[in-house]
């Protein structure tokens, strides 16, 4: 069995190479069936597709066939438009030629096995039945059956014509009822899956001067069985929902620090942002294509490193800080454009000038005017360590006595009518930061997990070895200079009743 299933396999293979030797003259020597071709590309693996072709229909009920749409149409979405012309029924035939089908199709038909002697070359003929290809291909060659062995030897079938039914390319029909004859323009409008694109950002950052230089590329992918010629492609950034169910992010949202509030200078449909493509263009089956849509240079740009610190962490060793990119997408002080979802990867020159990568970080759909801050690894030689100093339980007195030091994020006061057990905590947490280069660094310190509940929404900060700034209930945040080649220490009491 498992000969046999090599034998089917190592034909299959043999077959598919001889039809995709075909597909690609047929591709580079004949005209495709397609006609005027407009291509909306969404980002969620889904594309509009409007092929207007002249066509002769007849008078009167007629069949009208087209090649050339994509395998994965959606055949319930096509829209057809004709002048003086009723649809009656579509079909679309996906029973597309290829080694396996032709394999199942000849069950039952006779074709010629061509064998070589790899030693003499010499080639032998013989004609045999296929009987089964179920777990591999079975045979009767005039009196005996035989399993074709997957045993080395090369081997060819050679197939008397195409089996009614298989097609080379994927077709839909028609059945119309037109009023008059004559060529005329006809529409066709469908979704499909398999066209797809994705933004990818390259950065170089100059740490000296505090830019970045950036390019964005365009990565188009087909694999819908169809190559389409010559059109006029679009692509869509945001998130249409299709089939019931949401589209899809990009990327991190964590790295959005500010959602921008500019228009970008690009034509909208709806809620959704136009990024048409210079010039008509090909995109071939199986292929990958770039186009670039951006290439800004000496954007301002900064390097922050950062630390984020959870409630009551409490590290065995330092942890390495997280080293940022931040900058903007603003017109005028930054990129000046909306950013589709994509990947952006950071680069620094070397020593000698070479380019290095030096990471990347995906991002969400993103506004112009955004602020982003985008992690691209750890700080080799810049640690942090959290550490719980002392907790313990406090009076309701001690409690009251530090009520000057309530923080807020200036979120309105809340009338309370539930109570819950009064306990008090004062927790003393002791962050240690270190540097091992050669220049002073300052570190974002995060302390997060500050927001509990509604019962517990009373923090106070009674002492902290510097101002922390509460970003929002949650988050406080304090920067720390730690000097060249050193060491920083900072203690920070909370007061809270969790």
């Amino acid at each position: 069995m498992h000969q046999a299933k090599g034998a089917a396999t190592g034909l299959a293979a043999a077959a598919a190479a001889l039809l995709a030797a075909g597909a690609a003259a047929q591709s580079a020597g004949e005209e495709s069936a397609q006609g005027d071709l407009a291509i909306t590309i969404y980002n969620n693996d889904l594309a509009l597709v409007q092929d207007v072709r002249q066509l002769a229909i007849a008078a009167g009920k007629s069949r009208i066939e087209f090649p050339d749409v994509s395998a994965r149409i959606q055949p319930e979405t096509l829209s057809f438009a004709a002048a003086g012309t009723t649809i009656i029924e579509q079909n679309f035939d996906y029973d597309l030629l290829s080694p396996g089908k032709l394999m199942e199709k000849a069950v039952g038909q006779s074709v010629t096995l061509l064998r070589t002697n790899p030693a003499t070359g010499a080639e032998t003929r013989e004609r045999a039945k296929v009987l089964s290809v179920v777990g591999g291909v079975v045979v009767q060659i005039g009196d005996r059956i035989e399993v074709l062995r997957d045993d080395g030897l090369p081997v060819r079938v050679i197939f008397d014509r195409v089996p009614p039914g298989l097609r080379a390319r994927p077709t839909l029909s028609v059945t119309l009822d037109s009023a008059r004859a004559g060529t005329r323009p006809v529409s066709l409008r469908y979704l499909t899956g398999g066209l797809g694109w994705s933004a990818d950002y390259v950065a170089l950052y100059n740490d000296a001067a505090g830019t970045i230089d950036m390019q964005g590329w365009v990565t188009l992918t087909n694999s819908t069985g169809t190559t389409f010629h010559n059109a006029d492609a679009v692509l869509v950034a945001g998130n249409p929902y299709a089939g019931g169910a949401r589209g899809f992010g990009g990327g991190a949202g964590s790295a959005m620090v500010r959602p921008g509030t500019q228009t970008a200078a690009r034509e909208r449909i709806g809620d959704l942002y136009l990024y048409p493509i210079a010039g008509r263009t090909t995109i071939a089956n199986a292929q990958t294509k770039q186009v670039s849509f951006l290439d800004v240079q000496a954007v301002p740009a900064r390097r922050i490193y950062s630390r984020d610190i959870a409630w009551q962490q409490n590290d065995e060793q330092p942890r390495n800080a997280e080293s940022r990119i931040a900058f903007s997408t603003a017109r005028g002080s930054g990129l000046g454009d909306a950013l589709p979802a994509g990947t952006v990867r950071f680069y620094q020159r070397d020593a000698q000038g070479t380019p290095q990568f030096v990471g990347e970080r995906g991002i969400d759909h993103t506004p112009m005017g955004s602020e982003l801050s985008l992690a691209t690894g750890e700080a080799f030689d810049i640690t942090v360590r959290a550490e719980i100093e002392s907790r313990q339980t406090i009076t309701s007195d001690e409690w009251e006595r530090s009520a000057r030091f309530r923080i807020s994020d200036g979120s309105a006061s809340r009338t309370i009518t539930m109570e819950r057990p009064k306990t008090y905590y004062r927790t003393v947490m002791r962050y240690t930061l270190t540097n091992g280069r050669s220049e002073p660094v300052e570190v974002e310190l995060n302390q997060t997990g500050l927001a509990r509940a509604w019962w517990a929404d009373d923090l106070r900060v009674p002492a902290e070895d510097i101002k922390g700034e509460q970003v929002n209930a949650d988050r406080r945040r304090y920067k720390v200079s730690v000097p060249a080649n050193g060491e920083r220490v900072i203690r920070v009491t909370y007061e809270a009743r969790f």
